[in-house]
């Protein structure tokens, strides 16, 4: 007896600064394990399996709110990624402070995610997402660029402000600025030396525009009504990424991007779809690491490194993606896919390319809070240049030996196979 007195006794003496630390604050502990058994297979190479979360869906992190009176919050987010599968835990997600009202929306500080991957679009409409399934980077149907400012797994934006309004009449906006110079951050994030001067820092987790990029941002919008037992969403979005001096003196301009796509749902059913228009791509001329599958893609040299999202530097392109869902109990049957074209042209005056997707999968619900899922997912590449700029096993322009084992020539048509465990707590 006196033993358990004594750990009861202990275990409330460390509990009492905690507690004391969050008098008048909601403090709560959330996150997500995910671990997949997934089969990469490049057309002419041996396959590849892994027992990972290259995708980056595994995190972990802290909510904060307190209520201010008068309908007024302040909120703050601590969230670090992990990687089940090489067991990595450093990886920094969202982390910003805000306040928030219910009449007039909130507003955050910090490092973000972007409404064309939260929002409108991108993330929300995927049912795949943050699995080797997703629709961008690899997927090849969603921007997954590098400098946060795409839908790209793992990637944020640095040194932004948000502001997400409050729903009027079903109407809702959203909106990201990154002021100011970013002579003071450094455009490489984890990246190499090589891929923090290329065009949106290949390889980089966060900041837009790179060294003197100024007022990157983003804005977009969405309705949402029910009427007869069907839900309607119809979203709209523009992105601006505007180039660095570095980048301006490669020959590159401010990178604009256009998107539109709808959801409707009638009883079980569910149809999404999205269309994205690329001019000047910087961003979008890269990938980011979790969307691409690999763990640095210019540093790796890992078959798995292909980005069939990526437009060609500084030209334009466009892509579209479709999304069919049914419900049956406890599973949903998801079958999706879609475009991309990165028209000819650009600083290297690549030539055109073009990736088209199909992905069959379902999910099923053990409980509201643990799933399993799998699926085959189909990348058919129609890429002509000597240098492929979407196969990231190396940086354009080098030497490259295509019969090396497991690199993945240009142009490589990409099968996917895949299954896996997911617990949300």
């Amino acid at each position: 007896m006196k033993k358990k007195l004594i750990a009861l006794a202990a275990a409330g003496a460390l509990a009492a600064p905690v507690v004391a630390s969050a008098q008048g604050t909601n403090v709560t502990l959330f996150g997500r394990a995910q671990a997949e058994y997934s089969l990469v297979d490049f057309a002419s190479q041996p396959s590849q399996g892994a027992l990972q979360d290259n995708s980056r869906s595994s995190r972990w992190g802290l909510q904060v709110t307190e209520d201010l009176g008068n309908g007024l919050k302040a909120n703050a987010r601590l969230e670090f990624g992990l990687n089940t599968g090489s067991g990595s835990a450093t990886t920094p997600r969202e982390q910003w402070v805000g306040l928030s009202h219910s009449h007039w929306g909130d507003v955050r500080f910090g490092r973000l995610q972007s409404p064309f991957k939260d929002f409108a679009g991108g993330m929300t409409i995927d049912p795949f997402a943050y699995t080797t399934l997703q629709a961008n980077g690899a997927g090849g149907t969603m921007t997954g660029s590098a400098n946060g400012m795409g839908s790209g797994a793992n990637t944020f934006v640095n040194s932004a402000i948000r502001y997400d309004s409050a729903s009027i009449e079903g109407f809702t906006f959203s909106g990201i600025l990154m002021p100011g110079d970013a002579n003071s951050l450094n455009p490489l994030q984890n990246g190499s030396i090589i891929s923090g001067l290329l065009p949106g820092g290949l390889g980089s987790n966060g900041n837009t525009g790179g060294r003197n990029g100024e007022f990157d941002g983003q804005a977009a919008a969405k309705y949402h009504a029910d009427f007869m037992g069907m839900g309607l969403d119809i979203f709209g979005g523009y992105s601006r990424d505007n180039a660095s001096g570095l980048q301006k003196s490669m020959g590159l301009r401010s990178e604009e991007i256009w998107r539109v796509g709808a959801s409707w749902a009638w009883e079980n059913f569910k149809l999404s779809g999205q269309y994205e228009d690329v001019n000047n791509a910087l961003g979008a001329a890269t990938c980011s690491t979790a969307a691409s599958l690999t763990a640095n893609p210019l540093d790796s040299g890992l078959v798995s490194g292909q980005c069939n999202s990526a437009m060609n530097w500084g030209g334009d392109g466009n892509l579209w993606f479709a999304s069919a869902q049914y419900r049956w109990g406890n599973t949903t049957l998801v079958a999706q896919g879609g475009m991309t074209k990165a028209h000819a042209g650009g600083v290297n005056n690549a030539q055109a390319r073009k990736a088209d997707s199909f992905t069959v999968g379902a999910i099923h619900n053990l409980s509201k809070r643990t799933s399993v899922f799998g699926g085959y997912q189909h990348v058919y590449v129609t890429n002509p240049n000597a240098a492929a700029i979407n196969d990231l096993a190396t940086a354009p322009g080098a030497t490259v030996n295509y019969t090396a084992p497991g690199y993945a020539p240009p142009g490589a048509n990409r099968s996917t196979f895949t299954i896996g465990l997911r617990h949300n707590f």
